[in-house]
C-alpha cells in the first residue's frame, strides 16, 4: 500500500489523476532520463570527442537498455540522486565511456524534468480549453436566469447566471496565456556539466547543445540554470493560479448547491453512510481542498529557489517532492471540474430543485 493520497489504494479515487500520474511517474521520468544519456552520447559523437560510430553504438545499447531500479533505488540513498547509480548500469551495459562524459546529475534530472512539464502542459492546456468551452455552454443555456448575489455573504442585487460564470471561465482564458508564456522558460535542456559553466565541453558547446535540443524536442538554453529555479517556481505559481480559480468556482457551487439556497442542481452528489437522503457536492469540495493545498505548497516551491553557490541539494530535493504533487492537483482539480459543468441540470434563482 501506498500513502501518498494521489496513488492511494482508495484515497486515490478520490485525488487521483491517471494521466498525469503516469507522466510524472518512475517510468516515465527513467525513459526521459535515458534519452537524455542517449542524446548527450550521440552529441559526443556529433563533436568529435568520441568516434561517432562507438558513441552511435554507446546510444543505441541506452536506448535497449533494461534498468534495475532496485538498484537505483539503493543508490539513490547513498548518493543523493539517482544519475550515477544508472550511468554505472549504463556504461556497464555499453562497455564504453562514450556516456555521460562532460555531464553532470542536475543535467539529466533537469533535462528529464522539462521534458515532464512539456508533456504536463500539453494535458492542462487541453483541460483548460475543455473547460473553458463547457462553461460557455452553461452560460448559453441558463446565462439569462437571475441569480440572487451577495457580497460578504449577505444578500446584495440581482445577477444573471452568466455574471457568475464569467468569474469561473474568464480567469481561465489568463491561464492559458500564462501557460503559453512560462512554457518557453522551462522546456529548455538542462547542460551545465560539474559547476555550470560547460567547461568540460565549452570547445564544443554550440553543437552539443543543439544536438540535444533537436532530439528530445525542448529549447536549447543560453547557459545552465541549476541554480536560477525562477522558471520551475513560475510554473509551480501557474498551477497554485489554475487550482484556485477552480477553488472559487468549488466553494460558489457549494454554497449555491446548499438546501434551502438551491441555486444549483447537479446530476448526481456523493452519499452519506448515516443520512441516504442527502447527495454532497464531493467534487466542489475537493477543488476548495486541492485550491488550499497548492496555495501552501507554493511556498516551499519558493523556499526551494534559494541554492547557495553553484548546486543546492537541499532545495533542489525539495522540488522533487512538491512538484508532482502540485501538478497532479491541478490536474485533478480541471477533470473535477469538467465533470461539475456536465452535471448541471439547473442553475440559478427559484429554481425547481
Amino acid at each position: 500500500m501506498t500513502i501518498g493520497p494521489f496513488d492511494h489504494d482508495w484515497l486515490s479515487g478520490l485525488f487521483g489523476d491517471t494521466e498525469l500520474s503516469d507522466i510524472w511517474s518512475g517510468d516515465r521520468t527513467l525513459e526521459h532520463m535515458c534519452a537524455f544519456e542517449a542524446a548527450w552520447s550521440r552529441a559526443l559523437g556529433a563533436a568529435g570527442l568520441f568516434d561517432a560510430d562507438k558513441a552511435e553504438a554507446a546510444a543505441s545499447n541506452i536506448e535497449a537498455a533494461t534498468i534495475d531500479k532496485l538498484k537505483l533505488s539503493k543508490g539513490t540513498a547513498i548518493d543523493g540522486v539517482v544519475v550515477p547509480a544508472l550511468v554505472a548500469q549504463l556504461k556497464a551495459l555499453s562497455g564504453t565511456d562514450a556516456i555521460h562524459t562532460g555531464a553532470t546529475s542536475q543535467d539529466v534530472i533537469d533535462t528529464a524534468l522539462a521534458m515532464t512539464l512539456c508533456s504536463t502542459s500539453d494535458v492542462l492546456r487541453e483541460r483548460l480549453v475543455r473547460l473553458a468551452e463547457e462553461l460557455k455552454v452553461l452560460e448559453t443555456r441558463f446565462g439569462e436566469q437571475p441569480l440572487q448575489a451577495r457580497t460578504r455573504m449577505q444578500v446584495a442585487t440581482m445577477v444573471t447566471v452568466a455574471d457568475r460564470v464569467q468569474s469561473w471561465r474568464l480567469p481561465l482564458e489568463n491561464h492559458l496565456q500564462r501557460l503559453a508564456q512560462v512554457r518557453p522558460r522551462v522546456e529548455r535542456v538542462q547542460i551545465g556539466g560539474a559547476s555550470g559553466d560547460r567547461a568540460a565541453i565549452k570547445a564544443h558547446e554550440s553543437v552539443i547543445v543543439a544536438t540535444i535540443a533537436d532530439a528530445l524536442n525542448l529549447a536549447p538554453a543560453d547557459r545552465a540554470w541549476h541554480n536560477m529555479r525562477d522558471g520551475v517556481a513560475e510554473y509551480a505559481s501557474l498551477l497554485s493560479l489554475v487550482t484556485g480559480t477552480l477553488g472559487k468556482m468549488g466553494q460558489d457551487v457549494v454554497l449555491m448547491a446548499q438546501q434551502g439556497v438551491d441555486e444549483i442542481t447537479l446530476s448526481a452528489g456523493g452519499g452519506s453512510s448515516a443520512m441516504p437522503h442527502k447527495q454532497n457536492p464531493v467534487a466542489a469540495e475537493l477543488l476548495v481542498t486541492l485550491a488550499r493545498f497548492n496555495a501552501v505548497q507554493l511556498s516551499g516551491m519558493h523556499q526551494s529557489l534559494v541554492h547557495e553557490q553553484e548546486r543546492s541539494g537541499a532545495a533542489w530535493s525539495l522540488e522533487w517532492m512538491i512538484l508532482p504533487q502540485m501538478a497532479l492537483s491541478a490536474g485533478r482539480s480541471l477533470n473535477l471540474a469538467l465533470n461539475i459543468c456536465g452535471s448541471v441540470k439547473a442553475l440559478g434563482s427559484g429554481i425547481d430543485s
